[in-house]
């Protein structure tokens, strides 16, 4: 077996590519033994006996599995999380999302005739200054001011 390394970094020349990319075919190694210049390595390449492998690049498949995981839920358990709570949820947006369905409740209930307006207009009012957790909490501080009965409203 011939030593082909000055054969492949002038073909890594001609082709513009690194050493590692540069294909030759083991079936002519005897002809390209005898291919000593530049113009012999050209001829080489036109031939087709010496190649140019393909740019390899990093497969995304395993990357697409793990997002589409993601995006069922998965993998996001304490050991994968990065950053506070507050970065990964904004406050302002836990905020909103908690004010809007306790303010959406209370709408609920005075538009039902569940709570009287001045009920209503307290139990906003409270709601506004972040005493209440939850939907529930609030619906629990309103059953124990006496205001709603106990079956679900």
């Amino acid at each position: 077996m011939p030593d082909l390394s000055n054969q492949r970094r002038l073909a890594a020349d001609l082709l513009k590519c690194g050493e590692g990319r540069v294909f030759l075919d083991p079936t002519s190694q005897e002809d390209l033994a005898d291919a000593v210049t530049r113009n012999d390595v050209r001829g080489a390449i036109k031939a087709g006996v010496i190649r140019r492998h393909p740019i390899q690049g990093t497969s995304r498949a395993r990357a697409r599995r793990h997002a589409a995981e993601v995006a069922r839920g998965r993998h996001q358990g304490p050991g994968s999380r990065r950053g506070s709570p507050a970065s990964r949820l904004p406050r302002k947006d836990r905020w909103m999302r908690r004010i809007r369905a306790q303010r959406a409740l209370l709408r609920e209930l005075r538009d039902g005739k569940k709570i009287p307006p001045a009920v209503y207009r307290e139990f906003y009012r409270r709601a506004k200054g972040g005493m209440f957790r939850s939907r529930a909490h609030l619906l629990q501080n309103l059953r124990l001011a006496g205001h709603v009965p106990e079956a679900k409203a």
